[in-house]
Order: C-alpha cells, then structure tokens, then sequence
C-alpha cells in the first residue's frame, strides 16, 4: 500500500554515502578500432545510445569478442551494475546491466555493490531522476563532462535497506513490465518484417493459385527506376503519391513550455517521445520519419515511428500519414528499407526534405496483393500499439512514483 505523507519522515532516517563508498566505479574503454578480431563477438559493448532503452540491458548495438575484452580487461564489467552516461547530452541517462560486458568512455559503471548497505536497483532509481542535478556538477566546457572523480563524490541519501528494496520492488515491477511489452514488440515487428520480406523482397507472396510467386516461377522484370527486378506487370510510384505529409502542422516546444503544459499527452521527437504534454496537436495514425539530427539507424535506413492516438509533434520529424490504399505498418515497412543516403542532404548536419523524400521511388504494390498483405499483419500492428500506449501510461506512473518515493513524500507500508 503506496501511503503519501505530509511531511519528509525519511529524512531524519537516511544515512549520506559517497557513491565510491557504495561500490566502485569504472570508466569505459573502447578497445582498439583497427582491429578487427577485437568486435563482432557476442560480449556486449555498451555505449550512450543503449542507455535510451529499457532498464535492463540485454543486448547492445555493438558487440566485441573475447580478445576485444581481454585487451580493456581492467575496464570491464562482471556482474550487477549501473551505468550512466557522462559526457555530452547522454549525461544522466541510467541503466542497469547484470552481464559480463564492456562500456566506452562515455559511461561510468558502478559495480561491486556492498549488499549490506545498498540495493543497487535504488542507485539506479536515485540516479535516474538526478540528469539536471548530474549536468549541474559537470564541468563547464563545450561539451560537458562527469569526471569519475566527480561522480564517485556524489552523495547518495541512503534509507535503510528495507525502505530501499520495498521502493525498488514497486518501481523494477513496472519497469520489468514495460521491458516485457517492448519485448512482445519486437518480436512483433519483426514477424511483420519476415513477411513483408517474403512477400515484397524475394516476391513469395500468394500468386493466384496461392503458391509463392518467384520460387514458383513468376515472370520478373527490371524495373530501372528502382534498379531490380519486380513481377511482371508491377509498377513503381514515389512516396509522395501513397502519403500525405502533414509538416505544417507541427508545432516545437522549448523545454520550459512543456514544463509549463505538463500533461499526458506524448510529445514526439525525432527518435521518440521527449515528454509528455496537456493537450494535442494531432489525432489519428501516423509513420513519423526524423527530418534532422539523428536520421539513420545503423543500418543507413531511416529512423521511423509507427504512432497512433492523441500527439504533440515537434520539427524534427516528418509527419506521415498513408492514402491511397495503403496502410502506416506497410507503409512503415516500405520506407524502412530506403537508404537514407538517397534522400538526405548534408555531410555533417545531415536532414531529410520533404522534396527528396516525396520524390523517391518505391514499389506500387498491387492492390489486391497489398490488401492481402495489410490484413495479415493488421492484428500484429494493432497489437503493438496497444502495448505502446500501456507502456506511455507505465512510464508516466513511474516517473510520478519516482520523485516522491525517492524524496520519502511517500511510503510503502507492508
């Protein structure tokens, strides 16, 4: 039972701990980058951008191999531990990791908790709600840096352990959630990806007899403005003829105006949702494809989101939505596998216009064959906006449990 008290109780109950007094910090290391025994194995190496997913790290963009992590060995990873980044405007963003694993530079690793006093989870959970406090005590330069002997000096406000595993239990139980429901996503999306693979790439999709269209001998034909070869009697098309784009809609907010509009609506950025506001300025379902800034995955394809409901949208990602007989997942599907190499301008601030991308050429897929295809994953895609919107409403009840569990302006009780 969650019991809200009027004034702080735990403070006159915790203890003040140097986080180096908790456990032992360690800097990351990236191991040579001109050799390549040393990555592609199956060890994690953990860098700022694994730091935006779940909690929990299982697995990370890159990896390294046995020697990879035998050349850092000093500044490697076993067991339990809290990662934060420390350099730049990945600065406060927190993790967990329970593996044996490696980060870069730019994270500074807790590890070799002392159990008796602390419960990891609540370093991560008083860590998590720390980003402005973290940027505060950086050092002022163009880019600004946590030193490890700056981030070992912290002093954590520590309750007793009892008080720190009943908090911790609440906030890793929706947490855990949240990374179960991303999980089913993925393998979602990717179920979605095999078959529009299948059907749209190696060109199996049902012929009229329902065998698989090439495999059974289908007649194909090069098409050159899209440089392959398509079925016979398919045609070609550009995105702007299967999308209306809805950019002069989009409205950004600085930081402190969505601090004054605090509210429930998501606020979408280029890669995500950034905050969370109290009313929209879009209803309905979207592909959101980032305009500028981070514009590719790794990759080279754009980084899209499929979205649906009540949204704020800000300026740094294209607004999509389908027509003319297509569907947002097949159209998602569609522009995933566009380089974005074709359609950006820029070499070191890249960005996607609306004119390169609207005169880019796709597949016109066939109606009937398209209609085929969006009911088979209709139920995949509506399921996995249905565990998007569970999770924007898990993550708003912990984000507001944080706070106040963590300043003790609230209580579990047994």
């Amino acid at each position: 039972m969650l019991r809200l008290l009027i004034e702080n109780i735990l403070d006159r109950r915790n203890v003040f701990m140097k986080i180096k007094d908790i456990g032992r910090v360690v800097t990351g290391k990236t191991p040579l980058t001109g050799v390549n025994e040393y990555y592609g194995g199956n060890i994690m190496f953990i860098s700022p951008s694994d730091l935006h997913g779940d909690y929990l790290i299982e697995k990370s963009e890159k990896t390294i191999t046995e020697e990879g992590l035998k050349s850092i060995e000093s500044n490697s990873i076993d067991g339990i531990s809290v990662l934060t980044g420390c350099i730049g405007w990945d600065m406060g963003n927190v993790a967990m990791c329970n593996s044996r694993c490696a980060t870069n530079q730019q994270i500074n690793a807790i590890i070799d908790f002392n159990h008796k006093l602390v419960d990891p989870r609540y370093v991560y959970y008083w860590l998590k709600g720390k980003k402005d406090y973290l940027f505060s005590i950086a050092s002022v330069t163009r880019t600004p840096i946590l030193s490890k002997s700056v981030f070992e000096n912290i002093d954590i406000p520590l309750p007793s352990l009892k008080i720190q595993e009943r908090v911790t239990k609440l906030l890793s139980l929706i947490d855990e959630k949240i990374r179960k429901n991303h999980q089913i996503n993925d393998y979602l999306e990717e179920m979605a990806k095999t078959i529009y693979d299948y059907w749209f790439v190696q060109f199996d999709f049902p012929d009229e007899n329902g065998n698989p269209y090439k495999s059974s001998g289908g007649k194909m034909i090069f098409c050159k403005e899209l440089n392959r070869n398509i079925p016979q009697n398919w045609e070609y098309t550009s995105v702007g003829n299967i999308t209306k784009c809805l950019d002069s809609d989009r409205i950004p907010l600085s930081s402190h105006q969505r601090e004054e509009m605090k509210g429930t609506i998501p606020y979408y950025g280029a890669t995500g949702i950034m905050d969370y506001v109290n009313r929209p300025i879009f209803s309905g379902d979207f592909v959101l494809l980032a305009e500028d800034g981070s514009v590719m995955d790794d990759n080279g394809n754009p980084i899209l989101q499929r979205i649906s409901g009540d949204v704020w949208i800000n300026n740094h990602t294209h607004v999509l939505q389908p027509v003319n007989g297509y569907s947002c997942r097949l159209l998602y599907l569609l522009l995933k596998n566009i380089p974005v190499s074709m359609i950006k301008t820029g070499s070191i601030q890249l960005k996607i216009n609306q004119a390169n991308l609207n005169s880019y050429n796709i597949l016109n897929i066939p109606k009937e064959i398209r209609t085929q295809f969006i009911n088979q994953i209709e139920p995949m895609d509506t399921k996995i906006i249905q565990l998007q919107k569970e999770n924007n409403i898990l993550v708003q009840t912990r984000d507001w449990l944080l706070p106040i569990l963590m300043n003790g302006q609230a209580t579990i009780e047994d």
